[in-house]
C-alpha cells in the first residue's frame, strides 16, 4: 500500500477529526495572539475512547443514570418531552443542560446511537430556536447561567460532528451577550462561574479571530467574583451573607477561571491563583479523597462532614481544563486522586444510584437529617434522587469528561498526557501524520502502563508524560531502553522520530504511604488510590422506583468499624501488607477488587454512633489507647464501597494534656480547628463566625471551632469577644462529643448577646441546652468585651471585663474535662486573645 493511501485510510477512521478542521493543512486550532501560545488543547470529542475498567465505568452509565434519566425524570421541568429546552411549558433551567452537557459527552465516547439520537433533539432544538437577537433557550429563561453548561454541550457536539450551525450560533450569542451585559450584569450563579463562559468565548476566538470576542472575555471577567484573589488569600468566608464564595460547587467549578483568563494575562498572579486556592481548600478543609469538604458550605476537615456529586466533577473539569494551561504535574495528580477515589465512591456499583454527599468516615448511608448546613434527608441516601436536584443531572460529565480530558495535544504538534487511564486514541502530530495511541494498563491498580505507537509514517514528535509526585522511583523506557533523568512531579518530554510499533513502557512503582488527617489520624495511600476499611455492606430497599432496576437503598455494616490502626510510621511496609488478585471488569466493586491492604488494628470501643445515628462521632485525636485484641483487617479502594472508615486512629499511648493554649490568630488557619455547623474563618488577628445566609436553614444555628489539640481539666479561659450582628456568641470548655446542631456536644458555654445585654452561662446536656446563670450588662454590638472562665472541680466562676470579683459564680460538676473552642448562635462574632491554662 503506498504512502497516499494509507493517509487516506487513516483520515478516514477518524472521521470525526476531519469534520473539525477549520482549514487545510492545519489539524487542531491552538490558541491565537495575543493569547498565550503554549496552551495544551482539547482532542475533539470522540479522539478519544476508554478501555478496559474505564470503559466499564462508561457502559455502566449508559445501561444506568445516564441512559435511563428522561424516564427517571419525565416531568416538563426537568427532562421530560414538555420540557422548555424542547419548546414546552416546563422550567427546566440548568437541569436539561448539565444532562445534556455530560449525556453528548458519553454518547460520542461510545459512539453509541441511542445516546446520540437522545442528545441530538436537545441540540437541534436549541441550535434552531435560536432567538432572532441571538439569545438562546427557554424564551422565558432570562438568566445567563443555564446556557453556559449548554454551551459546553454544543462545542462538544461540534467538535464531534463538524456541525456548520454551531460556529454561526456561538457568533450570534456572544454578539447577543456583549451588547447585553452593561444592561442586565452576570448575577449570582452566571457571576460566579464566569470561566465556563470565557472559556467558550476564547475557544471561538480562536476559530474566527473576531476581536470582540477579547472584549466579551475582559467584560465578563470584570462582572465575575474575584475569584483570583479569594484563591489566592483564601477568602472564602470573607465575602458575609454571599453564598457562592463558600459554596463548594461554585469554588470547584470557579477553580479553573485564574487559569483560563491567564492565557489573556499571562502574570504569576493570574497562573499560580488554582493551585493557591487548592492550598488552601485542602489545608482547611481537606477530605482524605484529595477534594475539599462542602455540605454544601466549605465545612472544615471533620470526619462526618462530605463532598457533594457536583462539587466532585467540577474540581475534575476544573483541573482538566488547568491542566492543559497550566503544565504543572500535581494538577494531574490531582485529577487522577478524585476520579479514582471520590468520584466512584459517590455511585453505586452499577451507577443506577448516586449519594448527594459522601463522607471520608461513612458508617451508613440512609434517609434522615444529619445537620449539615444544606440538610437534606435524602443527602446520604443512596438513591437517584439523593438530596437536592443538581447533582442527579450534573454527575453525567465525571467519567466522560476524564476520558475526553485524558490527554491534550500541543501546540509544537505532539501530544501531552493529563491523566493516566486504559484509553486509546487517534490524533494528529507532527505535520498532519495520523497517530494512534494505545494505552494498555490498569492503572491505577497496577504500576505499569504501556503506550503502543501505530503511526501512518514516521514523524518526529514530542510526548509529554506526567511523572506523578507520589512516585519516588520512576522509570520510563522506549523501544526497552531506559530514559534518563526522569524525576518525581515533572513533565518528562520525549522528542524523537518515532515509527509504527514503537513503545513507550512506564512503570510508577507504588509504596504504602499514610497522609495526615483531623485529630491527627491517618489515612493509607499507595499511589493514587486511597484506601479504606472493607465493611460487611448490608443493603436493604427502602424504595423501589418505576423504572425497572432502580432503587432507594439504605446501607449499614453488619461487622465493627470501630478501629485504630497498629502501624509503624517509620516502617510502613512492614505494617501493611499489599495483597494483589486478578483484574476484574470492574475494579470498583469491593469483593473482587484487583488491590487489597492488610494491616493490624484494634477496636475503640468508646467511638460510637453519634447521637442522630447519621454518623459516627469525630474520629478520636491520636495517638488512642485500647486494650482489645490485635486483629488483621483488610482495607480497600476508597471507591469500591460506598460506606468506609478512610480517616483512622492510630493506637498508641495517648498524649499528655497540655497546660498551656495560646493563640491571637496572626498567624493561624483553621487546619486545627474541628468545624461544627456553619463554619469560622481567620482575618485580620481574629477567628470569626461565618454568616449562614443562603443556606436552607437547617442545623446552622450554634456552629462551634473546636481546638482539637486541647484538653483541660481545671481551667483559666480567657479571650475578647465582639459580637457584630443579633444573636449570642463566646467560649465553650470541657467539651466533648461535639457534632453538627446547636446542643449536640457535652459541655459548658459561656455566651454574651449584646442585643439583650445578657450574659449566660449553661451547658448542653443530653442534647438540651441548660442555663446556669445570666446577669445582665449594658452591652454594645461592636464593641469588644474581655471575659474570663475559671473551672476548678465543681466551681465556675466568670468574670467580665477585667472584675475582680466573678460575675456568675455555680457550681455543677457534669463535666469534669475537654477541649475549649468559640460558639456562634446565630451571631457574626469576633473572638480573639484565646489564653488558656492548667490552674491547681
Amino acid at each position: 500500500m503506498n504512502v497516499k493511501k494509507s493517509l487516506i485510510l487513516a483520515f478516514a477512521s477518524i472521521p470525526s477529526l476531519l469534520f473539525a478542521q477549520n482549514s487545510p493543512g492545519k489539524q487542531y486550532v491552538y490558541n491565537r495572539a495575543p493569547l498565550t501560545a503554549d496552551t495544551y488543547i482539547q482532542l475533539p470529542l470522540g479522539s478519544i475512547k476508554a478501555k478496559g475498567w474505564l470503559l466499564k465505568q462508561l457502559e455502566l452509565q449508559k445501561d444506568g443514570a445516564t441512559g435511563h434519566a428522561e424516564e427517571l425524570y419525565p416531568e416538563a421541568s426537568n427532562l421530560g418531552p414538555e420540557s422548555d429546552w424542547l419548546g414546552g411549558n416546563g422550567e427546566g433551567w440548568e437541569r436539561v443542560p448539565y444532562y445534556v452537557k455530560g449525556l453528548i459527552a458519553l454518547a460520542y465516547t461510545l459512539d453509541n446511537p441511542e445516546l446520540k439520537a437522545k442528545s441530538q433533539k436537545w441540540i437541534n432544538w436549541t441550535l434552531d430556536h435560536q432567538q432572532a437577537n441571538g439569545a438562546f433557550g427557554p424564551a422565558k429563561m432570562n438568566d445567563w447561567w443555564p446556557r453556559m453548561p449548554m454551551m459546553y454541550a454544543i462545542q462538544s457536539y461540534y467538535e464531534a460532528t463538524g456541525d456548520e450551525r454551531v460556529l454561526g450560533f456561538f457568533t450570534k450569542y456572544f454578539k447577543y451577550q456583549l451588547e447585553n451585559l452593561d444592561k442586565k450584569p452576570l448575577t449570582e450563579w452566571s457571576k460566579s462561574r464566569t470561566g465556563d463562559n470565557i472559556e467558550l468565548v476564547l475557544w471561538l476566538y480562536n476559530r474566527t479571530g473576531e476581536r470582540s470576542l477579547l472584549t466579551l472575555a475582559e467584560k465578563l471577567k470584570s462582572q465575575a467574583y474575584p475569584w483570583a484573589d479569594i484563591y489566592t488569600n483564601n477568602q472564602f468566608y470573607h465575602y458575609g451573607d454571599d453564598f457562592h464564595t463558600k459554596h463548594s460547587v461554585s469554588v470547584g467549578q470557579a477553580l479553573k477561571l485564574p487559569a483560563i483568563y491567564s492565557q489573556l494575562n499571562n502574570t504569576p498572579f493570574y497562573r499560580d491563583a488554582t493551585e493557591k486556592g487548592i492550598y488552601n481548600l485542602i489545608r482547611d478543609h481537606g477530605q482524605a479523597s484529595g477534594i475539599a469538604s462542602g455540605t454544601e458550605f466549605l465545612a472544615g476537615r471533620s470526619s462526618f462532614q462530605g463532598t457533594e456529586t457536583c462539587t466532585v466533577v467540577e474540581w475534575m473539569q476544573s483541573l482538566e481544563t488547568t491542566a492543559r494551561i497550566v503544565h504543572d504535574a500535581q494538577i494531574g495528580d490531582r485529577l487522577e486522586k478524585i476520579a479514582f477515589n471520590t468520584l466512584p465512591s459517590q455511585f453505586s456499583r452499577d451507577i443506577k444510584s448516586h449519594l448527594y454527599y459522601t463522607q471520608p468516615n461513612q458508617v451508613v448511608c440512609k434517609h434522615g437529617n444529619s445537620g449539615f448546613d444544606e440538610d437534606y434527608d435524602g443527602g446520604i441516601l443512596l438513591s437517584p434522587y439523593s438530596g437536592m436536584g443538581c447533582c442527579r443531572y450534573n454527575m453525567h460529565m465525571g467519567w466522560p469528561y476524564f476520558v475526553k480530558n485524558s490527554w491534550a495535544a500541543t501546540p509544537d504538534k505532539g501530544l501531552a498526557v493529563i491523566a493516566y487511564a486504559p484509553v486509546e486514541l487517534n490524533a494528529f502530530v507532527a505535520d498532519a501524520v495520523p497517530v494512534k495511541l494505545n494505552v494498555v494498563t490498569n492503572y491505577p491498580f497496577e504500576e505499569q502502563i504501556r503506550i503502543k505507537i501505530d503511526l501512518a509514517k514516521a514523524a518526529t514528535f514530542p510526548l509529554k508524560l506526567r511523572i506523578p509526585e507520589w512516585c519516588k522511583n520512576p522509570q520510563i523506557a522506549v523501544n526497552g531502553k531506559a530514559l534518563s533523568n526522569v524525576k518525581t512531579g515533572q513533565v518528562y518530554t520525549v522528542n524523537r522520530s518515532w515509527s509504527s510499533n514503537d513503545e513507550v513502557v512506564l512503570n510508577f512503582p507504588m509504596e504504602v504511604k499514610v497522609s495526615d488527617q483531623v485529630n491527627q489520624s491517618v489515612t493509607v495511600e499507595r499511589g493514587p488510590l486511597v484506601y479504606g476499611l472493607q465493611m460487611n455492606a448490608k443493603y436493604s430497599i427502602r424504595k423501589k422506583h418505576p423504572v425497572e432496576g432502580f432503587f432507594d437503598y439504605e446501607v449499614s455494616s453488619a461487622s465493627p468499624w470501630n478501629y485504630g490502626l497498629v502501624i509503624d510510621r517509620k516502617n510502613l511496609a512492614a505494617s501493611v501488607k499489599v495483597q494483589n488478585t486478578a483484574m476484574p471488569e470492574n475494579p470498583f466493586i469491593q469483593a473482587t477488587t484487583p488491590v487489597k491492604l492488610k494491616v493490624s488494628a484494634k477496636k475503640i470501643p468508646s467511638w460510637t454512633m453519634a447521637y442522630n445515628k447519621m454518623h459516627a462521632f469525630e474520629v478520636p485525636r491520636s495517638p488512642v489507647a485500647s486494650s482489645e485484641q490485635t486483629e488483621e483487617i483488610t482495607l480497600t479502594p476508597f471507591g469500591s464501597e460506598n460506606i468506609r472508615i478512610s480517616n483512622f486512629p492510630v493506637i498508641g499511648t495517648p498524649e499528655s494534656p497540655r497546660k498551656l493554649f495560646k493563640e491571637n490568630f496572626d498567624n493561624a488557619t483553621v487546619k486545627d480547628w474541628l468545624l461544627y455547623g456553619g463554619s469560622w474563618f481567620i482575618k485580620d488577628g481574629a477567628i470569626h463566625a461565618a454568616s449562614n445566609k443562603g443556606s436552607w436553614g437547617y442545623g446552622i444555628h450554634g456552629s462551634k471551632a473546636i481546638a482539637s489539640s486541647t484538653m483541660f481539666k481545671d481551667l483559666s479561659y480567657e479571650a475578647t469577644v465582639q459580637l457584630n450582628s443579633k444573636g449570642n456568641a463566646g467560649l465553650v470548655f470541657r467539651v466533648t462529643d461535639a457534632v453538627l446542631g446547636a446542643d449536640m456536644y457535652k459541655g459548658y458555654y459561656l455566651g454574651i448577646d449584646a442585643e439583650t445585654g445578657t450574659i449566660q452561662l449553661g451547658k448542653s446536656s443530653d442534647q438540651k441546652w441548660v442555663a446556669l446563670a445570666s446577669e445582665q450588662q449594658k452591652l454594645e454590638i461592636g464593641k469588644s468585651y474581655k471575659v474570663k472562665i475559671e473551672a476548678k472541680g465543681s466551681d465556675i466562676k466568670v468574670y467580665f471585663n477585667g472584675s475582680e470579683k466573678p460575675l456568675i459564680s455555680v457550681k455543677d460538676s457534669e463535666f469534669k474535662s475537654g477541649m475549649i473552642g468559640v460558639r456562634a448562635y446565630d451571631s457574626l462574632a469576633s473572638i480573639d486573645n484565646l489564653l488558656v491554662k492548667e490552674v491547681k
